[in-house]
């Protein structure tokens, strides 16, 4: 998928790993997850480093402003690191979503862009997907194919 490492973030140690992988610090993080994986990658970070704020999965069931607080211990690294936290809201590109559809389309067709995703057939099986992909059993998104029309 074009990575040099992976972290399960269930099984193994954050702080172990990240330092086994990125022995140097992190210098950009795309965060995606939030809450407490977020934080343990801060303390990894070094000086004057890029955080790239997209989203954060963990904290969308609680009731948080949207980005959520920063504990203060993590206000403080990013404050005596000088690391930049830019937020990204896809709703503030609206008008380049049709560049975008084509590009990526075209990059979808070319195999530039590898795309993982875990397919179930049938709709009697919506049930169980779901059920599956709450539970982390899905690899990039979870499809129920309806008809192979």
């Amino acid at each position: 998928m074009g990575f040099d490492a992976a972290i399960n973030y269930k099984q193994d140690n954050i702080v172990e790993k990240l330092r086994e992988y990125c022995p140097a610090g992190v210098d950009v993080y795309f965060d995606n997850v939030g809450g407490d994986i977020s934080n343990t990658v801060i303390g990894q970070m070094n000086q004057n480093s890029h955080i790239i704020l997209c989203g954060q999965i963990s904290q969308y069931n609680k009731d948080v402003p949207y980005p959520p607080p920063l504990p203060p211990d993590t206000k403080a690294i990013l404050k005596e690191r000088n690391i930049a936290r830019e937020r990204f809201l896809v709703l503030d590109y609206s008008d380049k979503h049709e560049v975008g559809l084509v590009l990526l389309s075209q990059w979808l067709k070319e195999g530039k862009l590898k795309v993982r995703e875990t397919v179930v057939k049938g709709l009697e099986n919506i049930g169980a997907a779901f059920e599956s992909m709450m539970k982390g059993g899905n690899i990039g998104k979870q499809i129920v194919l309806v008809s192979d029309e």
